[in-house]
């Protein structure tokens, strides 16, 4: 008998039990009967293979089922499969950072307020962070939907979307029967509600979550994976979910039974997350022009549509624009300076474009404007014709021609400033402080004092460039111009801190950095990561899916993760964004509430040849900064879903975990346990760590001033700016930029055709969001530094009060009394002022 000594290893970490197959001991009787055996056995073999594909077509979530858990032969009918319990058994069924911040130009948020080539494959377990999944992984996947459908993947029961099926051809019929049959509970609501939980804002609730999940999930795809096709049907039916949402948000049945809540007796009762709920849905009625009378409220949702119509167009031309954008370069004296990395990437990139022979030794290379191409350009080119040309295509995207966005912002800022005045306030900035934690004149005074701490050492950034490069014999010394900049500070940081960020990829490969990055979310919120790639369904076979489990091995969160740059279909930027949130109403079994699950998008650069992805310090960061936003998303402890995670967090509050988890990268003990060279093992020397650490204010004055410019031409444009005035949109800018740039923007500066983050996100006369969330994120920093970093317990305790607070509580409570909760005061600059090295030492003494 032939009996397995070792047991295979499947795809999931678990061992399958190898076929045992039983031979001849007595005689030809025996073996004939052997081999009948072994004929049925290989028929029901090859029968099995067959019916699994046709399966794994017919039947997504059962073909996951069986993958994961390797328990079947081949594929059965519903009826006779055993699945567990959180697979539908109804078939078929399937399973915005700030632009120049440290992580530089890599980070570009869409939260969840606002966001062609793929393979289907939802198994392939890619190179990094080799966690397998344990039972607990796969254990509690969070509850779906409700069916509206069996045949449209959008209109299905599923646990988690089925990105991999789904079409440009689903979203008209998906999204236009969803919308009725929403319509029609909305309607059903508003004749049968009161003002109680259970028959006012439990059905709500259900309500705005599958509007919310599913549009959601065609608008990631327009992210990851954007086609003309898809463009086309978000575009044809976005009018009919905007008079949905504008139907919902102005309902005066809903809005009267949450005035009568807040009015009843029972209001002292209420929890503080449910109070929070009533309040924010008031206020968001009024913002939404409930109290409008009605030919001004026509006018208002006029408005509406044309806003989300202008701010789709805006960045399609920004997408579009980028891509557009293509270098073709035949002789290396061209490129000279530039690392073997971007060689490799720029090669790559032209094998993609048809050049079939393109190497990275021999050419041809393509030079784009996606961030991991562009910032190696200006970084390392020694062709500084070459930088200029990149630099102006970059700062002049979608200014010209059929892209030109100019027009587009105009009708922006003149449809907002209609909408404030209709509904009483003087502009938009005023509107959007509505929601803040800010005002207007508050936010402008903390610009102003960070502007004042910055402007100095900004001027000596500038100076010191200008003697460095005039010291190595530059000829542009005396006339350093913006593609300059990045070149120089490059060399001088080389120079002054001997470090070479090219020369540091080889520490920083991707598989390390997760494997650090979950090492430290362990140790300081007490959970455990695991990969579960085949849970659920992915866009692109590069997206990783994982699971977050509590101390206990039980599953609490989940979450994709989709690293590299693809120019052709994915938009530039990195950003985080909420799959489904937490929720106790929508729980399956009536028992536990809805999981959470998230994304978190990156574009940095891809694997090249045999390796992996390396990466830029930055790279590093912009990671740590969106797994910050995931973790305020997957560890709330928040069950009301409307609350839960990052929702009803006011906006300028949001940044506050993402900032927060960058300053780890320089804590000593989480470094050095990511740096360690992907072929060697050897960690990144002592030495290298200290000039990191001492380079951590290379410059800071200059980066702080380029944020400073982006929020204050944000709020000028949305509290003073008159559309059609005397000042153009560009005159305004660099007006703005006389106080906060040192070098002048070039006349041809079209940047704010491209700014995304104001005229197609979220963060409209908001931008200064990330200077108040800085302050937030630093003095909570300085939480940990006061109980002592070297201190491992105290880390450990200070870890699980920021968890316990800043990440458990969502929108549940207002964000300052949750920092006064952390931190036990009220928040203060000096530490994002001493982190920065803005502030006098002496100051702080």
């Amino acid at each position: 008998m032939t009996v397995s000594k070792s047991k295979p290893i499947s795809q999931n970490g678990t061992r399958i039990p190898k076929p045992v197959l039983y031979a001849s001991s007595s005689g030809p009787s025996r073996a004939l009967y052997g081999s009948i055996l072994l004929i049925i056995a290989l028929t029901i073999l090859l029968m099995a293979t067959r019916f699994t594909l046709s399966c794994s077509l017919q039947y997504p979530a059962l073909a996951v089922a069986a993958r994961h858990f390797r328990s079947q032969p081949f594929c059965l009918k519903a009826s006779s499969l055993s699945l567990p319990k959180y697979y539908p058994t109804q078939l078929p069924k399937s399973p915005p950072c700030p632009l120049w911040s440290s992580s530089f130009l890599l980070c570009l948020h869409s939260l969840h307020w606002s966001a062609k080539t793929s393979t289907r494959s939802t198994t392939t377990v890619r190179s990094f962070a080799a966690a397998s999944p344990s039972k607990s992984t796969v254990s509690q996947p969070p509850s779906g939907m409700t069916s509206v459908g069996d045949k449209n993947p959008l209109l299905t029961d599923f646990n988690f979307p089925p990105f991999d099926s789904i079409e440009a051809e689903h979203v008209r019929p998906g999204i236009r029967a969803l919308l009725k049959e929403l319509e029609g509970e909305l309607e059903e609501l508003e004749k049968t509600v009161e003002p109680t939980w259970p028959k006012l804002v439990e059905p709500l609730e259900k309500i705005i979550d599958r509007i919310t999940v599913v549009w959601g999930a065609i608008n990631h795809l327009k992210s990851v994976k954007d086609s003309s096709e898809l463009r086309a049907a978000i575009e044809e039916v976005q009018p009919e979910k905007v008079a949905f949402d504008l139907k919902l948000s102005q309902s005066k049945p809903i809005y009267n039974a949450y005035k009568a809540i807040r009015g009843s007796p029972d209001w002292d009762s209420l929890s503080d997350a449910r109070k929070r709920i009533v309040e924010t849905s008031i206020e968001e009625a009024i913002l939404s022009g409930i109290a409008l009378e009605d030919d001004k409220r026509e006018q208002f949702n006029k408005i509406e549509q044309e806003l989300a119509k202008l701010s789709r167009m805006f960045e399609e031309n920004v997408l579009d624009a980028t891509k557009k954008y293509e270098n073709v370069i035949t002789d290396k004296k061209d490129i000279e300076g530039l690392p073997a990395t971007a060689l490799g990437l720029a090669a790559q990139t032209a094998v993609t474009k048809g050049h079939e022979n393109a190497t990275a030794e021999n050419g041809p290379w393509i030079i784009t404007l996606d961030a991991p191409s562009l910032m190696s350009v200006m970084q390392h080119a020694r062709n500084r014709t070459l930088r200029e040309e990149v630099y102006r295509a970059y700062v002049t995207r979608a200014s010209s021609g059929d892209l030109d966005n100019t027009p587009i912002i105009d009708q922006i800022l003149q449809l907002r400033l209609e909408k404030a005045k209709l509904l009483g306030y003087n502009n938009h900035g005023e509107v959007s402080m509505a929601t803040k934690m800010a005002t207007v004149d508050k936010a402008l005074e903390l610009l102003e004092k960070i502007r004042a701490a910055s402007w100095d050492p900004a001027v000596k950034d500038m100076e010191d460039l200008k003697q460095f490069s005039k010291s190595q014999g530059a000829l542009e010394a005396d006339n350093l111009n913006h593609w300059d900049l990045s070149f120089w500070s490059e060399r001088l940081r080389e120079s002054k801190y001997e470090i070479n960020e090219e020369e540091l990829r080889p520490y920083f490969s991707l598989p390390k950095v997760m494997d650090g990055l979950f090492n430290l979310a362990k140790m300081l919120f007490g959970i455990n990561i695991e990969a579960a790639d085949g849970l659920a369904p992915v866009w692109n076979n590069d997206v990783r899916f994982y699971c977050v489990n509590d101390s206990s091995g039980s599953a609490i969160a989940y979450f994709y993760f989709d690293p590299y740059s693809r120019p052709s279909e994915k938009r530039g930027g990195a950003w985080m964004d909420e799959v489904v949130s937490r929720s106790r109403v929508l729980s399956r079994d009536g028992v536990s509430p809805r999981l959470p699950v998230a994304h978190m998008v990156c574009n940095q650069m891809p694997p090249v040849g045999n390796k992996p992805s390396l990466m830029t310090f930055r790279e590093v960061e912009t990671v740590f900064h969106e797994f910050g936003h995931a973790l305020q998303h997957m560890l709330t402890k928040q069950d009301e879903g409307l609350v839960a995670g990052i929702r009803k967090i006011e906006w300028d509050a949001v940044e506050l975990p993402s900032q927060f988890m960058e300053n780890w990268c320089y804590h000593r003990d989480t470094l050095m346990g990511i740096a360690k060279h992907y072929e060697t093992g050897e960690s990144l020397p002592e030495d290298i760590y200290k000039k990191l650490l001492a380079a951590r204010t290379f410059r800071a004055g200059s980066l702080s001033l380029r944020q400073l410019r982006f929020a204050t031409v944000d709020l000028e444009l949305h509290t003073k700016y008159v559309p059609g005035g005397s000042e153009s949109i560009y005159d305004v800018d660099r007006r703005v930029s006389e106080r906060t740039q040192v070098l002048p923007p070039l006349p041809d500066d079209r940047f704010l055709c491209s700014f995304s983050h104001i005229f197609a996100g979220g963060y409209a006369a908001g931008y200064y969001s990330y200077k108040w969330a800085e302050v937030l994120s630093a003095d909570a920093f300085s939480a940990f530094e006061d109980a002592g970093l070297h201190d491992e317990k105290a880390v450990k305790e200070t870890g699980n009060r920021f968890r316990e607070t800043i990440l458990a509580l969502g929108g549940g409570k207002a964000p300052l009394e949750v920092f006064v909760e952390f931190r036990g005061r009220e928040p203060s600059p000096e530490a994002l002022l001493r982190h920065n090295g803005l502030l006098p030492v002496t100051a702080s003494a």
